[in-house]
């Protein structure tokens, strides 16, 4: 591949948030006949999945749950042929909407010690309860919420969940806070490969637990929420949108925000809200 191709590559990225989008930076490959280097791009790691297609391409299977991928086709009756395929594909259609939000950790101590002293401040609890409030004023039913397992989020999910009574809690280590993957354009004083490399396939593992098209067998639309961490919600939404994911860290979250995330049976996906904390007053509003 040319230079001047490679580093189209690497500017646009890839849509679908595939390996080849994380990782479209330029290597160095063998030294040329002249001694110049010649670019190489650099090979994604396993965890980060296959190629997918080229810029501005919606990929329509990005979750793998088009009907397509969920059947053996090698299992298809020759006798009852089209008419039978064409049942089992859309037994395997979602039929629902889900309804996906994301809400980053209120304000806390960020010079604990020890992760466990890493609590709300006073303004985080107020932040909580307003966060909390706004998401029961919205008269939705809540299927659950799903809370990264580090204290903050756990304070957080404590005090948004009692304005929302008789909604499930599940703690998980997946949403808890990382590395997703370096940032483009890079930070000096970011981390170095190996963080990347542990974080990246635990967030990569939480996008594709959690953020998917409904299961076929879901009748009603959803409405789930996600406490976590900035840097998680922020990965996320670049992959659920098909951006390149290394542009997570040129958004921001205020503490408290609400961002809601739409997917459609068809796997289509739509941004309604990102780190709204206008139900806030303007004095409580942080970004720590």
């Amino acid at each position: 591949m040319a230079f001047r191709q490679v580093l189209q590559l690497a500017a646009c990225g890839l849509a679908g948030g595939s390996a080849a989008v994380l990782f479209s930076a330029v290597a160095v490959g063998k030294p040329r006949a002249g001694g110049d280097a010649e670019p190489r791009a650099a090979e994604p790691p396993a965890w980060a999945g296959g190629a997918r297609p080229g810029p501005g391409v919606w990929d329509p299977n990005w979750d793998r749950r088009e009907p397509l991928s969920l059947i053996n086709l090698r299992k298809r009756n020759v006798e009852s042929g089209e008419d039978e395929l064409a049942s089992r594909l859309d037994h395997c259609k979602a039929k629902a909407t889900r309804h996906i939000f994301l809400i980053r950790h209120s304000q806390y101590h960020v010079d604990g010690s020890l992760e466990k002293d890493r609590t709300l401040t006073p303004l985080g609890r107020e932040q909580a309860e307003l966060t909390g409030l706004r998401l029961a004023s919205l008269g939705l039913k809540f299927n659950r919420i799903v809370h990264s397992s580090m204290t903050r989020a756990v304070e957080t999910t404590d005090i948004i969940s009692r304005h929302l009574p008789g909604v499930c809690k599940v703690s998980t280590d997946l949403l808890r806070e990382g590395a997703p993957i370096e940032p483009d354009p890079p930070v000096s004083h970011w981390k170095p490969e190996a963080v990347y490399y542990e974080d990246g396939a635990r967030i990569e593992a939480a996008f594709r637990n959690y953020i998917h098209r409904a299961d076929a067998k879901q009748e009603e639309d959803s409405y789930e929420i996600f406490i976590c961490h900035a840097n998680v919600i922020r990965y996320i939404v670049c992959r659920a949108l098909q951006f390149p994911p290394e542009g997570w860290l040129r958004l921001s979250l205020n503490n408290g925000s609400i961002t809601h995330l739409v997917i459609r049976p068809n796997g289509r996906v739509a941004l309604r809200t990102l780190g709204d904390t206008g139900f806030m007053p303007p004095d409580k509003i942080t970004r720590s």
